[in-house]
């Protein structure tokens, strides 16, 4: 499938709350294919949610493995649908970034652990731990699943907010 266009801060999907998943048919396949196409396109991208790509659905997919904060403690790809966090432990301020807000990263304070609960693109439902680096990038997509960016999460835009000097 075809690498997908990113939405852009502030474009008004970007700000929705995603409706769940009822089921999987040809057009969450082609949708969950279409996420991963455009995560391994972006420059550093470590996930994509739907939203992202103009589809209101909680659909949403991370694979940390290739980056160097990831690359130790991951769960290789996750397709996510309809993803719920069961269980939360630790916290760490980490800069982010997002390919809707491309010229500027933030610091975010996020839980360190997590649990998460989700059905898998093959339809099989899912539970597992993730921490460091995952469990934020799994925080961060599934922000987008209820209308909240990095930005939203931010303590003070004049301090934990800085332009990105080049977007890899």
């Amino acid at each position: 499938m075809p690498v997908q266009k990113i939405l852009l801060y502030p474009h008004p999907v970007l700000k929705k709350v995603c409706r769940p998943v009822a089921g999987i048919d040809t057009e969450i396949c082609a949708l969950i294919t279409d996420l991963i196409d455009t995560m391994h396109a972006g420059p550093g991208s470590v996930g994509v949610a739907a939203p992202q790509i103009g589809v209101t659905l909680r659909v949403c997919v991370v694979d940390v493995s290739a980056n160097r904060l990831g690359k130790e403690n991951n769960h290789g790809l996750l397709v996510m649908l309809n993803p719920e966090i069961t269980g939360r432990d630790g916290a760490a301020v980490m800069r982010e970034g997002c390919m809707s807000v491309p010229d500027y990263t933030g610091d975010v304070e996020r839980v360190t652990e997590i649990t998460v609960r989700f059905t898998d693109g093959d339809g099989v439902p899912q539970e597992l731990a993730a921490s460091g680096f995952e469990a934020v990038a799994i925080q961060h997509e599934m922000d987008h699943l209820d209308g909240v960016l990095f930005l939203d999460r931010i303590a003070s835009l004049k301090t934990g907010l800085f332009r990105r000097k080049n977007y890899r």
